[in-house]
């Protein structure tokens, strides 16, 4: 992790964030992969190797509020035509210090890459881990920049009794670093509630730019 964007997630993770002052940053990928935008309280940041003149050529031609322009739906898109690159969605993205000792379930690991979640987080991920428990699954692995980021699945049938939130905690008992990084889509709301639950902090919003 010693790309630009990483120094810059490392000093969010402790609350120390880009200036307030409602300008841009544009820093080059860290990797081939990894390409998108982070929008900050007032402060955005622009991970592309396209060119930074015209990121701010698109960002001034934007008919947005400036400080919403980098997650303006018409910037976005120019973003991807420039890179030949597509996006899911905007997620709130989100970061919880690392815990101590086992987690407060029981879970098994699983070694298959055939199960549909391993399947997509190897994608986005490098180093992908994955348990399960009676009902869920949870998924840790290297995202944007080398962070660490936790994802977790629970069945229908056994919702509302307390496994999400206990899978989300458990991944910060198995991170591997100090801090483990998750994304979640706004309108999920119970997704947002189940984290920010297990002690996730929302950080930035996030639009990640994924290769065709």
């Amino acid at each position: 992790m010693s790309s630009e964007v990483a120094r810059i997630l490392a000093a969010a993770a402790h609350g120390e964030f880009p200036p307030p002052d409602g300008s841009t940053t544009v820093v080059p990928q860290p990797n081939p992969r990894d390409a998108g935008v982070l929008a900050f309280t007032a402060h955005s940041v622009v991970f592309t190797d396209a060119d930074p003149e015209w990121v701010r050529a698109e960002l001034a031609a934007t008919p947005s509020d400036p400080l919403a322009a980098t997650m303006h739906p018409g910037f976005l898109t120019a973003l991807m035509a420039r890179t030949g690159r597509g996006m899911n969605t905007i997620d709130l993205l989100t970061v919880a210090d690392a815990l101590p000792g086992p987690p407060p379930l029981e879970l098994r690991e699983l070694d298959d890459p055939s199960h549909p979640r391993v399947a997509r987080a190897l994608k986005f991920r490098d180093e992908v881990r994955v348990w399960a428990a009676d009902g869920g699954v949870l998924i840790l692995g290297r995202g944007v920049a080398g962070r660490w980021e936790a994802a977790i699945e629970v069945d229908e049938g056994v919702r509302h009794r307390g496994l999400g939130r206990a899978l989300a905690t458990a991944a910060r008992h198995l991170a591997p670093g100090p801090v483990v990084w998750a994304q979640q889509s706004p309108g999920n709301a119970r997704s947002v509630r189940v984290f920010q639950a297990a002690g996730f902090r929302p950080v930035a919003s996030e639009a990640l730019l994924v290769a065709h």
